[in-house]
């Protein structure tokens, strides 16, 4: 039996967690404070940043460039000094070699054996520059740097190998660097001291240009902050500039005009409900304390039957006012697919019992998108209107339109009443509007029925406007048909 004690034991704690390391996001935390938090603030380092980035490798490329091109001449001499002494060796004339011309500051010819052959003055006491070279006949071009020979400025050598009647011998031919050197310190100085200036002018300019730039837009903050729901008639400024500040002030000029006009109309709404409200309420009231007072009661059921009329209009009125505040809240209409000939044969076949007969043309198979409660409310309403006021019939028209914008249903609701004057046309879908305001009120109508009927029509982007008839009103709802419905 094996040992209990030599098998492996399971390890049932966690290793303890390692430190977490300081990487880029502790790093950001702690540079956070130390960020801009405006924008001018921001764009000035932004563009002082790109500006020195750009210096940066502008100046480093310059220098290069400078130093590389400084460096080439200098061996174009020095290499041409090497090639002629070359030459000469290689035709044993080494006694007519001249001294060091413009261009090449010493002159060093060495032999197979490292013995110095011929030098220039300077290197009379200089002991051979031994470097490898190569070891068959032939010609090499190698250039390296050495120290400077008695002077405080670098030097450049070519080395040129060439076979001679006494063997291989090494021409090397040396030029100062003094004005490589002079150039590269003057350049950096230059760079040193204007680098900072470019890139001070740069953050003063962006500075200063980035904040009258921003100067409406602080305008237009402070003007906004004022702005309460007591003064929406107060605008922003606008800049006479033709840019996107000056286009931002209009655009939030155009957003207080909305608030505005919301505002007036939901005082107005509220103005209107409250007056529609109190009529039924008084009278009601009025009613109830008739009926407290008569003791008689053979009066009660009249009087209980006239308070009900009025609790129905006051019930009628509050469904009316939720359905308009629901929609004025933009409340998603629900995109369920319904069949439009369907529904609006029913409304109609629900209403063979009323004073107004209604006659109907529908299309079938019209389908559309929405709700269908909603949709039944808008011809619900257009038929309650058209038979508040039709003397003899009602009739109701479903088709589709290939017209433009697009493919759509199209109901029509007619009837053969007085109709409604080309200049009222749009003012009978403002709210607790009436054109004949007793005539409305004994028909039991609060002005709502077509305002409603429209904002749920737009609500499911359609249309419904009042149209010309050969007799009385012709009211036309729009809808776009469901996708992929065949048009009759």
């Amino acid at each position: 039996m094996a040992d209990p004690a030599a098998r492996p034991r399971l390890r049932t704690s966690r290793p303890p967690r390692l430190a977490r390391p300081f990487g880029p996001p502790r790093l950001r935390r702690l540079l956070r404070p130390l960020w801009p938090t405006t924008v001018r603030a921001r764009a000035t380092v932004g563009a002082c940043a790109v500006v020195a980035a750009a210096l940066a490798i502008a100046s480093y490329t310059l220098l290069g460039l400078l130093g590389a091109n400084l460096l080439r001449n200098a061996e174009d001499d020095a290499e041409q000094q090497a090639l002629t002494v070359a030459r000469l060796a290689a035709d044993g004339k080494l006694d007519r070699v001249r001294p060091p011309a413009h261009g090449a500051d010493f002159l060093q010819v060495v032999g197979a054996d490292g013995q110095v052959l011929l030098a220039s003055p300077n290197m009379a006491r200089t002991p051979a520059i031994r470097a490898a070279g190569p070891q068959r006949p032939g010609t090499l071009f190698h250039t390296w740097k050495v120290r400077p020979l008695g002077g405080e400025h670098r030097q450049r050598v070519v080395q040129i190998t060439t076979d001679t009647p006494q063997g291989l011998v090494t021409v090397y031919a040396g030029t100062s660097l003094r004005d490589v050197d002079a150039a590269d310190d003057t350049t950096t100085a230059a760079l040193v001291i204007g680098c900072p200036l470019l890139l001070a002018t740069v953050g003063l300019v962006t500075w200063r240009v980035t904040g009258r730039a921003l100067g409406p837009v602080e305008a237009m903050r402070a003007e906004v902050a004022e702005i309460t729901d007591r003064d929406l008639h107060r605008r922003v400024p606008v800049p006479p500039t033709r840019d996107e500040v000056a286009r931002l002030a209009q655009t939030m000029n155009a957003t207080l005009d909305r608030l505005e006009s919301s505002g007036a109309r939901q005082r107005q709404f509220i103005a209107d409900a409250s007056h529609e409200l109190r009529s039924p309420i008084t009278v009601l009231r009025t009613q109830l304390e008739v009926a407290l007072v008569v003791r008689d009661p053979e009066l009660w059921p009249e009087l209980i039957s006239g308070a009900l009329e009025d609790v129905e209009r006051l019930q009628r009125l509050a469904v009316d006012l939720l359905l308009l505040a629901r929609i004025d809240a933009a409340q998603p209409v629900p995109a369920v697919r319904l069949d439009l000939t369907a529904l609006v044969s029913e409304a109609t076949t629900a209403r063979r019992g009323d004073r107004v007969p209604v006659r109907t043309h529908l299309a079938q198979g019209i389908e559309v998108a929405g709700s269908e409660l909603w949709l039944t409310r808008v011809v619900t309403n257009l038929l309650d209107n058209a038979q508040r006021f039709a003397d003899r019939q009602v009739e109701v028209v479903l088709r589709t339109d290939d017209g433009p914008p697009g493919p759509t249903a199209v109901l029509e609701v007619l009837d053969d009443g007085p109709g409604i004057p080309p200049g009222d046309r749009e003012r009978v879908f403002e709210r607790f509007t009436r054109l004949d305001d007793a005539r409305s009120r004994d028909h039991g109508g609060a002005g709502l029925g077509l305002a409603i009927a429209r904002d749920v029509t737009a609500h499911h982007c359609g249309t419904l406007t009042a149209q010309d008839a050969p007799r009385g009103a012709r009211f036309v709802v729009r809808l776009p048909l469901a996708p992929g419905q065949p048009r009759t």
